[in-house]
């Protein structure tokens, strides 16, 4: 699994200029899934997410995590994370199909309200074409991929 995440002042997705989720401060967490991840994955990626360090506390950067803070988490579902270039068109093929993607990634979602107050957790709507606004803070954007990931060519002309 791949994780984008990024902190945020606020953040918000639409879908048909319909409002489905919005947070204030907090992490916009973009969320990949390939064919071959599995539970393992999502324990990896749902422990990171919440012990990541990108706050600051009386002045000194990387001390607090959203969870220490309290903050909304808003995750999107995003399977252009896992793409391969053939030629100038992406090609998705190594990420997750379907009922199996949306099924991993409900999963996720679980585990985090599991782990977290379920209240500060978000999310888009699996599968649409979303409108994501996002108003990054720092800018700080980080890259999280579950271990035992082998990384597809991004930028392989086939």
């Amino acid at each position: 699994m791949r994780a984008v995440i990024q902190r945020v002042r606020a953040a918000k997705v639409t879908v048909l200029d319909e409002l489905v989720s919005s947070i204030g401060p907090g992490l916009c967490v973009l969320v990949g899934i390939k064919a071959t991840d599995t539970a393992t994955d999502v324990e990896f990626l749902v422990r990171k997410i919440l012990a990541l360090r990108l706050f600051e506390d009386e002045g000194k950067r990387w001390q607090k995590s959203a969870k220490d803070l309290q903050l909304e988490i808003l995750c999107i579902s995003q399977i252009t994370l896992y793409h391969r270039l053939k030629g100038n068109k992406p090609d998705f093929s190594a990420a997750m199909k379907g009922d199996d993607a949306q099924k991993l990634y409900k999963h996720f979602l679980d585990r985090l309200k599991q782990s977290y107050d379920s209240s500060k957790i978000k999310d888009g709507k699996f599968g649409a074409n979303m409108q994501v606004h996002i108003e990054n803070d720092g800018p700080v954007t980080i890259n999280l991929e579950s271990p035992d990931s082998k990384q597809p060519d991004d930028c392989v002309d086939k």
